[in-house]
């Protein structure tokens, strides 16, 4: 019952090479044959023409993306010195401008120090009038 069974389940087996060959002596299959010959090398040529056109496509792609990259990285550079400079300029514009505070602050301390002597002074004068008085 068990070889029943297992005999159901089984895969059909393709017929290999040997068993698909043709026998010499066969006309009908000797003509198949010499027709297949005559037809592959037309169907060769054609498709060493389809290759040679698909490698043509990838040679002017891989030249297209040789150029794009050297014009960005072109680009690139180009916009990194822009960049550049005005990273710098931004830098001088601001150091300058932090300077000329620090001078507004030198002056205006310089100010408050001769006013503050002044009063001082004067402070100084008004405590000699009062106890003079």
């Amino acid at each position: 019952m068990e070889s029943k069974g297992t005999e159901g389940m089984r895969k059909r087996v393709k017929p290999t090479v040997e068993e698909t060959e043709p026998m010499v002596g066969d006309k009908a299959v000797d003509e198949i044959v010499e027709e297949e010959t005559e037809i592959n090398p037309v169907v060769s040529e054609q498709m060493e023409l389809d290759i040679s056109h698909i490698l043509e496509k990838i040679n002017r792609f891989t030249q297209l993306v040789s150029e794009l990259l050297e014009s960005g990285k072109s680009l690139l550079k180009e916009l990194s010195n822009e960049f550049e400079e005005r990273v710098i300029l931004i830098h001088k514009e601001q150091i300058e401008k932090w300077q000329e505070e620090i001078k507004e602050l030198r002056m205006l301390d310089a100010s408050n120090e001769d006013v503050n002597a002044l009063l001082h002074s004067a402070q100084y004068l008004l405590q000699n009038v009062h106890t003079d008085s």
